[in-house]
């Protein structure tokens, strides 16, 4: 008798599985020869992070463990009692899927993440736990405080699944995709070749700016798109320079 998985038990454990490998991808290769390619300094990262790698990989599973709990529920609540399995739509179907789950998904992570920016107690108490890694590095992509990992995270790919009525197999492969890019996004590297920086503005670097204290409200965009920092002004375009010590620099192009 063969043993079936659900598509929305993988929709679930799937994409947390594709935070760890391609996060531990980063730290397998992370060795001197990296060095080369990272935004900051291992110095700047020892001084500037106030929380440890243990700390942080802890915060990262009790987000996920929410994510899961989240997930569950609403899988239980839309699931088909007779048990049939949806049918996929075309591919084309699944690329406007897809498109529109970004936009979705922008959208409310942009508007979201600015309020807890301006919202002092909310920054204070709440999205500051992130901002304790100036210096971000892979694994360190979801370390935020519970409450905004579900409002956040958990929500917005809630309502990008929803509003775009994706299967749970699509959503396999969104989630998947959004958590790379995700992840990508706080490397703390810019590698040569990196596919995600031809199609995406909003990468590591773009990402980095609003890590620093001069960028903190600046570069609220993410995961995909930087329309909504363009078309609302808070919008900081950068250059990437490299450092005498090696390695990169996002440096901030002055607004004026």
């Amino acid at each position: 008798m063969a043993f079936m998985v659900s598509d929305e038990l993988l929709g679930t454990f799937v994409p947390i599985v594709v935070y760890w490998v391609y996060s531990g991808l980063y730290v397998v290769l992370d060795g001197k020869a990296m060095d080369k390619y990272r935004l900051h300094t291992r110095a700047e990262e020892d001084v500037k992070n106030i929380v440890s790698k243990a700390t942080v990989v802890k915060g990262v599973l009790i987000q996920q463990a929410f994510q899961i709990a989240v997930s569950l529920s609403l899988f239980a609540i839309i699931s088909d009692d007779s048990g049939t399995v949806k049918p996929q739509p075309s591919l084309l179907v699944m690329v406007m899927q897809f498109m529109v789950a970004m936009v979705v998904m922008d959208t409310w992570q942009y508007f979201i993440h600015r309020y807890m920016h301006l919202n002092k107690f909310l920054y204070k108490h709440v999205h500051s736990k992130h901002h304790t890694l100036v210096v971000p590095y892979a694994f360190g992509a979801l370390y935020n405080h519970p409450l905004e990992g579900l409002l956040l995270d958990t929500v917005g790919g809630a309502l990008s699944f929803l509003v775009t009525g994706m299967t749970p197999r699509t959503g396999i492969f969104f989630f998947s995709f959004a958590t790379i890019k995700t992840v990508d996004d706080h490397c703390g590297m810019w590698l040569p070749g990196n596919i995600l920086h031809v199609f995406f503005s909003n990468n590591s670097a773009y990402h980095d700016v609003h890590h620093q204290l001069y960028g903190s409200k600046y570069n609220f965009s993410q995961p995909f798109f930087v329309m909504w920092d363009k078309i609302l002004g808070t919008y900081m375009p950068y250059s990437l320079e490299t450092r005498k010590e090696g390695g990169f620099e996002a440096r901030p192009i002055k607004k004026d």
